[in-house]
């Protein structure tokens, strides 16, 4: 197992993947490159920040591709600014916002922001629901979507309800990265992250007890172990 100090890098030849946060509650914040594309997964807070420590403006600009595991803030806070970004800096080529159906928090950011730049907005924002049967070629790269089990706990503090959430498989190359997202231990993970070149995994209950929210290090571990490779995110600080 890798080190959880982040940032955390992962590269093969032309394929690569920096995690630049991934701390429950509070922001997460990825890079996907293979080859001349640049892909982000969940936009949380700081990462228009890490962004432009990574890469050139020219570079940012040309990030086609948004993939969000679902709408917890700590996984989308950062979406309103990387979208003004991309509009100042005078974006011309389309961005595509994939998401799991029923996440309205990507729809209602996407919705104020088009009314509040609709006549200034120089590119075109594609918004696109998927879930586990939808299947995304773009830049040479498959994505494969797989649902997973995440709750949130209900204002009475008792009550809990699923999350439209989802866990992405990036294919290039013939190599393979599985990130699984905020999730409870699932069957469609563990199938998903056997054999990838790197499993990045979520450990957010860290030492103690799962539930149907997230997953210990043991249960994550024992994912992570059938993958080449592996990282334990999302591990409580």
């Amino acid at each position: 197992m890798k080190k959880t100090k982040y940032p955390l890098s992962w590269s093969k030849k032309d394929f690569s993947i920096k995690i630049f946060c991934s701390i429950p509650n509070i922001a997460t914040g990825i890079l996907v490159r293979a080859g001349n594309a640049n892909f982000v997964i969940d936009p949380g807070d700081g990462i228009l920040r890490d962004l432009n420590k990574e890469l050139s403006v020219d570079q940012i600009k040309s990030i086609s591709d948004v993939f969000v595991t679902h709408g917890h803030h700590d996984h989308v806070g950062g979406v309103w600014s990387l979208l003004t970004y991309l509009r100042v800096m005078n974006k011309k080529t389309p961005l595509t916002i994939y998401y799991p159906k029923g996440c309205i928090e990507i729809e209602h950011i996407h919705n104020a922001f088009v009314k509040v730049y609709q006549d200034s907005l120089p590119y075109t924002i594609k918004l696109k629901q998927i879930d586990g049967s939808s299947i995304v070629a773009t830049k040479k790269v498959r994505i494969k979507p797989f649902e997973v089990i995440h709750k949130e706990i209900l204002n009475d503090g008792k009550g809990k309800r699923q999350v439209p959430a989802l866990g992405y498989n990036f294919s290039y190359n013939k190599m393979k990265i599985c990130y699984g997202g905020d999730t409870a231990y699932c069957e469609t993970l563990v199938r998903s992250a056997k054999g990838a070149d790197l499993a990045i995994i979520e450990a957010g209950h860290g030492e103690e007890e799962s539930d149907d929210m997230h997953m210990s290090f043991k249960e994550a571990k024992s994912i992570g172990e059938t993958a080449k490779e592996y990282f334990l995110v999302h591990v409580p600080e």
